[in-house]
């Protein structure tokens, strides 16, 4: 088993309330869940307006299969409308086998 989860911060600098950033963050979060079948949450800056984290959860059974859907997940989010990316940090889940 291979997992890893990566976080994106996003800036969204046309945002200038809460609710135009959730409508910002909002087809993101689903075009992943729906398109790459992932696990994904709003992690970081919920009461800023212009500021957003997103992490995502993926588990596969090959190290380059998640690799490729990290490299898919990353594509779609860099090409969300109205969004800057500004930082991206992944984490990989270190497994033991008996």
């Amino acid at each position: 088993m291979y997992a890893a989860a990566v976080r994106f911060d996003l800036h969204i600098p046309q945002s200038r309330s809460l609710k135009v950033k959730r409508a910002a963050i909002r087809p993101i979060v689903d075009g992943l869940r729906h398109r790459f079948r992932v696990s994904v949450a709003e992690v970081d800056h919920h009461d800023q307006w212009q500021r957003s984290a997103i992490a995502v959860a993926v588990v596969a059974g090959s190290e380059s299969q998640v690799r490729d859907v990290l490299d898919s997940i990353e594509r779609f989010v860099v090409t969300a409308a109205d969004i800057e990316l500004l930082d991206v940090e992944t984490a990989w889940l270190e497994s033991e086998r008996a």
